[in-house]
């Protein structure tokens, strides 16, 4: 199904997603994302300890059509990257939802999550 959006996820407006628990958050990009970039061929994972602020970039993306920025929902530290996309980048093809996650945040701002897409919002603008 093209251009997914799942009703258990906030979106920003660069098209990335957030599953938010509790202080942690995982964030990928959208269905919408990866089929506008099309085959992905490299992702240039964020270090674990990394402190990013909202908005900033957290990695890059890199399909066989350019090179994409993802950018950080909320601010936070860097828990966990998803070492299978060093491997297997078209795993965000695949499944950006669940396989193809990129990153998990603990989360430092959580007023950060109040500038965050609905699912309904999100569906306006993919």
């Amino acid at each position: 199904m093209p251009n997914e959006v799942r009703d258990d996820l906030k979106y920003t407006t660069s098209h990335e997603w957030i599953r938010i628990k509790g202080k942690q958050a995982t964030v990928g990009i959208t269905d919408h994302a990866q089929s506008e970039l099309t085959d992905i061929v490299f992702v240039e994972l964020p270090t674990v300890g990394k402190t990013v602020n909202k908005g900033d970039e957290l990695c890059v993306v890199e399909s066989v059509k350019s090179v994409s920025e993802v950018y950080a929902p909320v601010s936070g530290t860097v828990t966990a990257v998803n070492t299978k996309l060093d491997d297997t980048p078209e795993l965000i093809n695949k499944s950006p939802y669940h396989d193809g996650w990129i990153v998990e945040l603990e989360i430092k701002n959580p007023t950060d999550l109040t500038s965050l897409l609905d699912p309904a919002a999100y569906k306006k603008l993919a």
